[in-house]
């Protein structure tokens, strides 16, 4: 049985509510090499930070992870509001002496001084941060969880596409095994005729035509490309049942197909077989796409 796979990319949200406070928590991300965080939260939950990001590394191994976590207080009753008289104080004094020394009439009401920055601030008791990790604790987790689902409902979408993409890639290989052979026998008619042609009706020197054969098959056999892009196809269907945190081997096993792909190229002198590498590298380009998907 195959082991979970998880997506880099994904989304989770809990909340909790009821007649005092709003809790809520989202957490979202995208692809990325390492595991990074960007947390946005109200300034009560400062203090909390280390131990978010603890809990949030239980739930992802790469990926850069935004996180939203907002608070609403329906109770106030944990709120003050202050006068800060001194400014106050400033801002009458300048509008008196403005209204003096240019004839500007002087329309400063309490209302309209209020409403200047900093004249009223709010200020929140100390809140205590035992309790507040009690409640922000099971919501963050439960984020976490949905994030989690999310997420491997997306990896394992990724991976039954990668699985048909190597089957795909596995038919192209054993295709360009199957040509091979014909090369070496459209070569040797065709070195046939040209020795005819060059010879008349003199006797042919058979080995050296064989020679010529065997020295044409060493440039052009793709043997060993072949079986080891088998051997990379197949651990990577291993490692994508193996699952969990499974990425970078991924990635590695792409890139090594990928030389393969072009050693073959390279060496292919047949349109068939080099149409067929074409398109070998084609679908490994698309593996490589996907594979930097996966965490």
């Amino acid at each position: 049985m195959s082991e979970k796979i998880y997506s880099m990319t994904g989304f989770g949200r809990a909340e909790v509510h009821d007649e005092k406070k709003k809790l809520a928590v989202e957490i979202k991300s995208v692809n990325h090499r390492y595991l990074e965080f960007s947390i946005r939260m109200p300034k009560k939950f400062g203090p909390l930070e280390a131990q978010i990001r603890s809990v949030l590394k239980d739930y992802a191994q790469r990926g850069k992870l935004d996180v939203y976590i907002t608070y609403e207080d329906f109770s106030e009753q944990n709120i003050s509001v202050m006068l800060n008289e001194a400014l106050a104080g400033q801002y009458i004094k300048y509008a008196d002496s403005i209204h003096r020394q240019y004839g500007i009439p002087n329309d400063m009401t309490a209302s309209r001084l209020l409403s200047f920055p900093d004249v009223i601030t709010e200020n929140e008791e100390e809140t205590d941060e035992e309790e507040l990790w009690k409640e922000l604790e099971p919501v963050l987790r439960e984020a976490g969880e949905n994030f989690m689902r999310a997420r491997n409902t997306e990896g394992e979408n990724l991976r039954n596409d990668l699985l048909e993409k190597l089957d795909q890639l596995d038919t192209m290989v054993d295709q360009i095994v199957r040509r091979e052979p014909g090369i070496m026998e459209d070569y040797r008619q065709r070195l046939e005729e040209k020795t005819k042609e060059l010879l008349g009706d003199a006797q042919m020197d058979e080995s050296r035509i064989a020679a010529e054969v065997v020295i044409y098959a060493d440039k052009i056999c793709t043997d060993e490309e072949t079986v080891r892009l088998k051997s990379h196809i197949q651990g990577m269907r291993d490692t994508l049942k193996a699952g969990f945190n499974i990425g970078r081997k991924l990635d590695f096993l792409a890139q090594e197909m990928n030389r393969e792909a072009n050693t073959i190229l390279s060496k292919a002198n047949d349109l068939e077989t080099s149409n067929i590498g074409v398109d070998l590298k084609t679908w490994i380009e698309k593996i490589r796409e996907q594979v930097q998907n996966v965490e």
